[in-house]
C-alpha cells in the first residue's frame, strides 16, 4: 500500500519547551486555571491535559484564555477527531500515547507541533521513515526505561524522545542526563489529595521542585 501523502511536520519542538512537562487529568473544569497558575508559578508552563476526561477540552479552553503563560497542550490523543478536537479548544501542542498513518497524517496537518508515542525500535524506525524525529516514548518504565532509549541514541542518533509512564522525581533525572531526551512527562507534581482539596499552594511547590531537576 503507497504511502498516505502529509504535509511537513511543523517546526516549533515541544521538547524544548521545557525540562518537565505535568501530564494532568482534569475531572473539573473548574479546577483547571488555578491549577494551570500554580504549574506556571512553579516553573512549568508547558502543561498536558490529557484527554481521559468529559472535562478535558472545557479546561484546554479555560486554560487557553485565562493562563497566558501557559502552552497548553493535548495528550491522550487518539484519533483525527481528538487532533480537530483539541485545536480547537486552543491546544498549542498534540502528544499520543501511540500512531497509525490516519493519526499522523492529522498530527502533521494540525499546524501544530506533536509528539506521536512508540515504545519498540520498529515503531521508531517508522517513525523516521515519514519524517518524524520527536516522539513521546511509553510506557516509559514499563518499556525499558532510561536504558532502553540510552541503547537507541547509538543506532538511532536522530530520534529525541519525552519519556512518560513511571517518571518521578528519582528517576527523572537519569532520563533528563541522557543526549536523546528533551523533557519528561510526569503527574507527581499532581498528587490527587491537593488537587482534590484545591491546595494550590502544594502544586506550586511540588512543581518548582520538578521544574529544579535540570
Amino acid at each position: 500500500m503507497p504511502e498516505p501523502s502529509v504535509p511537513s511536520e511543523p517546526a516549533a519542538s515541544v521538547l524544548d519547551l521545557a525540562p518537565v512537562v505535568p501530564v494532568v487529568v482534569v475531572e473539573d473544569a473548574a479546577d483547571a486555571v488555578p491549577l494551570a497558575r500554580a504549574l506556571v508559578a512553579g516553573g512549568l508552563p508547558a502543561i498536558e491535559v490529557t484527554l481521559r476526561t468529559p472535562a478535558a477540552l472545557d479546561a484546554i479552553r479555560a486554560i487557553a484564555a485565562e493562563v497566558p503563560d501557559a502552552v497548553v497542550g493535548a495528550g491522550t490523543v487518539i484519533s483525527p477527531a481528538n487532533v480537530a478536537d483539541s485545536v480547537a479548544a486552543g491546544a498549542r501542542f498534540l502528544v499520543s500515547p501511540g500512531w497509525t498513518d490516519a493519526l499522523l497524517v492529522a498530527m502533521k496537518g494540525s499546524g501544530v507541533p506533536f509528539l506521536p508515542g512508540v515504545s519498540t525500535t520498529s515503531e521508531v524506525v517508522a517513525l523516521l521513515e515519514r519524517g518524524v524525529s520527536e516522539m513521546k516514548f511509553f510506557p516509559a518504565e514499563a518499556a525499558g526505561g532510561a536504558a532502553y532509549l540510552k541503547s537507541l541514541a547509538g543506532p538511532l542518533p536522530q530520534a529525541r524522545f519525552c519519556p512518560t509512564g513511571g517518571i518521578s522525581p528519582a528517576n527523572a533525572p537519569s532520563y533528563l542526563a541522557l543526549k536523546n531526551v528533551g523533557c519528561v512527562g510526569g503527574s507527581w507534581m499532581l498528587p490527587a489529595d491537593a488537587v482534590a482539596a484545591k491546595d494550590w499552594a502544594r502544586v506550586e511547590s511540588l512543581a518548582r521542585e520538578a521544574s529544579g531537576l535540570v
